[in-house]
Protein backbone atom coordinates (compact mmCIF):
# COMPACT_ATOMS: atom_id res chain seq x y z
CA UNK A 1 0.00 0.00 0.00
CA UNK A 2 1.52 3.32 -1.08
CA UNK A 3 1.64 5.99 1.64
CA UNK A 4 0.52 9.47 0.58
CA UNK A 5 3.10 12.24 0.74
CA UNK A 6 2.68 15.99 0.61
CA UNK A 7 3.97 18.33 -2.08
CA UNK A 8 7.27 18.70 -0.25
CA UNK A 9 7.78 14.95 -0.09
CA UNK A 10 6.81 14.68 3.59
CA UNK A 11 4.35 12.15 4.91
CA UNK A 12 0.79 13.46 5.24
CA UNK A 13 -0.60 13.52 8.77
CA UNK A 14 -4.16 14.79 8.20
CA UNK A 15 -6.39 14.75 11.26
CA UNK A 16 -9.33 12.43 10.92
CA UNK A 17 -11.53 14.13 13.51
CA UNK A 18 -13.94 16.92 12.61
CA UNK A 19 -14.77 19.91 14.77
CA UNK A 20 -18.22 20.00 16.29
CA UNK A 21 -20.32 22.45 18.27
CA UNK A 22 -20.58 26.23 18.11
CA UNK A 23 -17.38 28.27 18.22
CA UNK A 24 -17.09 32.00 18.88
CA UNK A 25 -14.87 33.40 16.12
CA UNK A 26 -14.97 37.20 16.30
CA UNK A 27 -16.32 40.15 18.28
CA UNK A 28 -16.46 43.40 16.32
CA UNK A 29 -18.08 46.81 16.89
CA UNK A 30 -21.06 47.41 14.61
CA UNK A 31 -22.55 50.92 14.51
CA UNK A 32 -26.04 50.83 12.96
CA UNK A 33 -28.89 53.24 12.25
CA UNK A 34 -30.54 51.82 15.38
CA UNK A 35 -27.57 52.27 17.72
CA UNK A 36 -24.22 50.77 18.68
CA UNK A 37 -23.92 47.00 18.69
CA UNK A 38 -21.22 44.36 18.96
CA UNK A 39 -21.41 41.73 16.24
CA UNK A 40 -20.35 38.45 17.82
CA UNK A 41 -19.71 35.92 15.07
CA UNK A 42 -19.95 32.15 15.50
CA UNK A 43 -19.28 29.07 13.44
CA UNK A 44 -21.75 26.23 13.79
CA UNK A 45 -19.48 23.31 12.96
CA UNK A 46 -22.35 20.81 13.08
CA UNK A 47 -24.36 22.48 10.29
CA UNK A 48 -21.67 24.53 8.57
CA UNK A 49 -23.54 27.81 9.11
CA UNK A 50 -22.00 31.13 10.07
CA UNK A 51 -24.09 32.84 12.76
CA UNK A 52 -24.11 36.26 14.40
CA UNK A 53 -25.47 37.79 17.59
CA UNK A 54 -25.93 41.56 17.79
CA UNK A 55 -25.29 42.62 21.38
CA UNK A 56 -26.16 46.04 22.77
CA UNK A 57 -24.96 47.30 26.13
CA UNK A 58 -23.85 45.33 29.17
CA UNK A 59 -26.41 42.57 28.84
CA UNK A 60 -25.86 40.81 32.18
CA UNK A 61 -27.18 37.30 32.69
CA UNK A 62 -30.83 37.55 33.74
CA UNK A 63 -34.02 38.70 31.97
CA UNK A 64 -32.12 39.82 28.88
CA UNK A 65 -34.35 41.28 26.15
CA UNK A 66 -33.75 38.85 23.29
CA UNK A 67 -34.89 38.21 19.76
CA UNK A 68 -34.18 34.99 17.85
CA UNK A 69 -34.60 36.19 14.28
CA UNK A 70 -34.81 33.67 11.47
CA UNK A 71 -32.99 34.74 8.32
CA UNK A 72 -35.39 36.11 5.68
CA UNK A 73 -33.64 37.59 2.66
CA UNK A 74 -36.84 38.77 0.98
CA UNK A 75 -38.13 40.51 4.11
CA UNK A 76 -34.93 41.62 5.82
CA UNK A 77 -33.06 42.89 2.74
CA UNK A 78 -35.68 43.52 0.05
CA UNK A 79 -38.53 44.86 2.18
CA UNK A 80 -41.02 42.20 1.09
CA UNK A 81 -44.59 42.72 2.27
CA UNK A 82 -45.33 39.04 1.90
CA UNK A 83 -44.24 38.63 5.54
CA UNK A 84 -43.52 40.90 8.51
CA UNK A 85 -39.93 39.73 9.04
CA UNK A 86 -38.10 42.90 8.04
CA UNK A 87 -40.28 45.06 10.27
CA UNK A 88 -39.87 42.61 13.15
CA UNK A 89 -36.08 42.73 12.85
CA UNK A 90 -36.06 46.54 12.83
CA UNK A 91 -38.49 46.68 15.76
CA UNK A 92 -36.38 44.23 17.77
CA UNK A 93 -33.20 46.22 17.21
CA UNK A 94 -34.95 49.44 18.23
CA UNK A 95 -36.39 47.76 21.33
CA UNK A 96 -33.00 46.47 22.44
CA UNK A 97 -31.47 49.95 22.12
CA UNK A 98 -34.41 51.54 23.96
CA UNK A 99 -33.96 48.96 26.74
CA UNK A 100 -30.28 49.82 27.00
CA UNK A 101 -29.21 46.18 26.75
CA UNK A 102 -30.16 43.09 24.82
CA UNK A 103 -29.37 40.57 22.11
CA UNK A 104 -30.65 39.85 18.61
CA UNK A 105 -29.49 36.43 17.43
CA UNK A 106 -29.70 36.36 13.64
CA UNK A 107 -30.18 32.73 12.64
CA UNK A 108 -28.85 31.81 9.23
CA UNK A 109 -30.06 28.57 7.69
CA UNK A 110 -33.62 29.41 8.79
CA UNK A 111 -34.77 30.85 5.46
CA UNK A 112 -38.38 29.91 4.75
CA UNK A 113 -38.79 28.29 8.20
CA UNK A 114 -35.75 26.17 7.38
CA UNK A 115 -36.54 24.98 3.83
CA UNK A 116 -34.12 27.35 2.06
CA UNK A 117 -34.44 30.34 -0.25
CA UNK A 118 -35.38 28.66 -3.53
CA UNK A 119 -37.89 26.36 -1.87
CA UNK A 120 -39.38 29.37 -0.10
CA UNK A 121 -39.77 31.17 -3.43
CA UNK A 122 -41.47 28.08 -4.87
CA UNK A 123 -43.81 28.05 -1.88
CA UNK A 124 -44.54 31.75 -2.41
CA UNK A 125 -45.46 31.01 -6.03
CA UNK A 126 -47.93 28.38 -4.82
CA UNK A 127 -49.36 30.84 -2.34
CA UNK A 128 -49.96 33.28 -5.18
CA UNK A 129 -52.11 30.53 -6.72
CA UNK A 130 -54.23 30.21 -3.59
CA UNK A 131 -52.48 27.84 -1.17
CA UNK A 132 -51.63 29.04 2.31
CA UNK A 133 -48.08 28.92 3.68
CA UNK A 134 -48.61 25.54 5.35
CA UNK A 135 -50.28 23.94 2.33
CA UNK A 136 -47.56 25.26 0.01
CA UNK A 137 -44.74 23.64 1.96
CA UNK A 138 -46.60 20.35 2.14
CA UNK A 139 -47.40 20.46 -1.59
CA UNK A 140 -43.65 20.68 -2.23
CA UNK A 141 -43.05 17.66 0.02
CA UNK A 142 -41.30 19.85 2.60
CA UNK A 143 -41.78 20.22 6.37
CA UNK A 144 -43.97 23.05 7.60
CA UNK A 145 -41.23 24.21 9.98
CA UNK A 146 -37.74 22.71 9.92
CA UNK A 147 -35.99 25.22 12.17
CA UNK A 148 -33.71 24.16 15.02
CA UNK A 149 -33.04 26.64 17.82
CA UNK A 150 -30.29 24.66 19.51
CA UNK A 151 -27.58 26.88 18.05
CA UNK A 152 -29.37 29.97 19.39
CA UNK A 153 -29.40 28.48 22.89
CA UNK A 154 -25.68 27.68 22.65
CA UNK A 155 -24.93 31.25 21.52
CA UNK A 156 -26.90 32.69 24.43
CA UNK A 157 -25.09 30.35 26.80
CA UNK A 158 -21.73 31.51 25.41
CA UNK A 159 -22.78 35.13 25.99
CA UNK A 160 -23.56 34.27 29.61
CA UNK A 161 -27.32 34.66 29.24
CA UNK A 162 -29.29 32.47 31.62
CA UNK A 163 -32.79 33.91 31.25
CA UNK A 164 -34.45 35.99 28.55
CA UNK A 165 -37.42 38.19 27.88
CA UNK A 166 -38.13 36.72 24.48
CA UNK A 167 -39.45 39.00 21.74
CA UNK A 168 -41.60 36.57 19.77
CA UNK A 169 -45.17 35.66 18.90
CA UNK A 170 -44.17 32.04 18.27
CA UNK A 171 -44.63 29.66 21.23
CA UNK A 172 -42.27 27.12 19.63
CA UNK A 173 -39.30 29.45 20.14
CA UNK A 174 -40.05 29.63 23.85
CA UNK A 175 -40.42 25.86 24.07
CA UNK A 176 -37.15 25.31 22.20
CA UNK A 177 -35.16 27.57 24.52
CA UNK A 178 -36.64 25.88 27.58
CA UNK A 179 -35.68 22.48 26.15
CA UNK A 180 -32.11 23.71 25.74
CA UNK A 181 -31.80 25.08 29.25
CA UNK A 182 -32.48 28.79 28.72
CA UNK A 183 -35.15 30.20 31.05
CA UNK A 184 -37.82 32.36 29.40
CA UNK A 185 -38.90 34.85 32.04
CA UNK A 186 -41.38 36.56 29.72
CA UNK A 187 -42.59 36.34 26.14
CA UNK A 188 -42.78 39.88 24.75
CA UNK A 189 -45.16 40.37 21.79
CA UNK A 190 -43.60 41.72 18.60
CA UNK A 191 -46.70 42.80 16.71
CA UNK A 192 -46.44 44.50 13.33
CA UNK A 193 -49.36 46.27 11.71
CA UNK A 194 -50.60 44.03 8.88
CA UNK A 195 -51.05 45.11 5.31
CA UNK A 196 -53.17 43.78 2.46
CA UNK A 197 -50.27 41.71 1.11
CA UNK A 198 -49.54 39.80 4.31
CA UNK A 199 -52.86 39.53 6.14
CA UNK A 200 -53.62 36.04 4.80
CA UNK A 201 -50.11 34.87 5.68
CA UNK A 202 -50.42 36.27 9.21
CA UNK A 203 -53.84 34.73 9.74
CA UNK A 204 -52.44 31.36 8.68
CA UNK A 205 -49.58 31.75 11.18
CA UNK A 206 -52.15 32.40 13.91
CA UNK A 207 -54.65 29.71 12.95
CA UNK A 208 -52.34 26.91 11.86
CA UNK A 209 -48.98 27.62 13.54
CA UNK A 210 -50.29 28.90 16.90
CA UNK A 211 -48.63 32.32 16.71
CA UNK A 212 -50.06 34.80 19.20
CA UNK A 213 -51.37 37.63 16.98
CA UNK A 214 -54.33 39.20 18.77
CA UNK A 215 -54.02 42.46 16.83
CA UNK A 216 -55.38 40.73 13.71
CA UNK A 217 -58.86 40.74 15.31
CA UNK A 218 -59.07 44.48 14.64
CA UNK A 219 -58.56 43.99 10.90
CA UNK A 220 -62.08 43.68 9.53
CA UNK A 221 -61.32 44.53 5.91
CA UNK A 222 -59.24 42.55 3.41
CA UNK A 223 -60.65 39.12 2.75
Amino acid sequence: MTEKVGVLGKKSHKKSHQRTGVERVVNAPLPTVYGEFRAVGYMDHDRGDEQVALVHGDIGTEDVLTRLHSECLTGDAFGSQHCECGDQLASALRAVVAEGRGVVVYLRGHEGRGIGLLAKLRAMALQAEGLDTVEANLALGLPVDARDYGVAARILDDLGVRSVRLMSNNPRKREALLEHGITVAEQVPLLIEPCENNITYLRTKRERLDHHLPHLDAVAHWS
